[in-house]
């Protein structure tokens, strides 16, 4: 069984390969946050980023109760994603069951209580003094994340926003923007399909997420373009939901 150390080492190796071919951002992101729940001591993972003007959106979460958390968190303009984006720090809320807790934050730490979660860490995406986003890690217990799972984890979300800022078609600001932009496109996109495969195959929101993402690897193809194919009608549902139903 690999250690952790060379989890650790085959994560960041992969988080650069995924940006050498046919680089496909949604589907990094997605990456990144399952990679991180197989590595720390976090039971789900959420990853929000910031428009070109600054507002931030929702771009991979390992479930949907945390995508809902997520959105409900930029909605209501509170919670531990938004103060990490906005200081470029690391936000802890060891238990958000305290009063402490849910006077900061009223809205998000009753609905991650309600939700199961105890308690949550964010980390800023971050290059020097450039903030694009941070990477949430969301846990059952109450208690604080693992000091060395925080260190190894803020450098996973260091790299992951040095290879989005590097990517080999990036040469300018102006790049950079658009392709940030299409990853939000992508995400409507995304969703639309989802709930295309969701109402065809009487599934909840994650097992038809599970079935466009599973469709797309088995055919080698860019999850971004099945679900624009799937929203305009171009591919048979019936083979997706019967063939890849997770």
């Amino acid at each position: 069984m690999a250690t952790r150390e060379t989890r650790l080492s085959e994560t960041f190796v992969s988080l650069a390969d995924t940006l050498v071919k046919d680089f496909d951002v949604t589907d990094f992101f997605y990456h990144l946050v399952e990679r991180c729940t197989e590595l720390f001591d976090a039971d789900q993972v959420g990853l929000v980023l910031a428009e070109p003007e600054g507002t931030l959106q929702v771009m991979a979460a390992t479930s949907e109760a945390t995508h809902l958390i997520e959105l409900l968190q930029i909605q209501s303009e509170e919670g531990p994603c938004l103060e990490s984006f906005r200081t470029g720090r690391t936000v802890m809320a060891n238990d958000l069951g305290t009063k402490e807790a849910r006077e900061r934050w009223p809205v998000f730490a009753k609905a991650a209580s309600d939700a199961g979660f105890g308690s949550v860490a964010a980390l800023p995406m971050r290059l020097r003094d450039q903030v694009i986003g941070a990477l949430n890690f969301f846990r059952v217990g109450r208690e604080m994340m693992p000091s060395d799972d925080l260190i190894s984890a803020q450098a996973i979300a260091d790299v992951a926003t040095i290879s989005v800022l590097q990517q080999r078609a990036v040469r300018d600001a102006r790049v950079v923007i658009d392709q940030l932009q299409g990853a939000l496109n992508s995400r409507i996109v995304i969703e639309q399909a989802k709930g295309v495969i969701a109402q065809h195959g009487r599934a909840d929101m994650e097992q038809a997420f599970a079935l466009l993402r599973g469709f797309s690897r088995d055919n080698n193809l860019l999850m971004t373009d099945v679900a624009r194919r799937i929203v305009q009608g171009e591919v048979d549902l019936d083979i997706l939901t019967r063939v890849n139903r997770p």
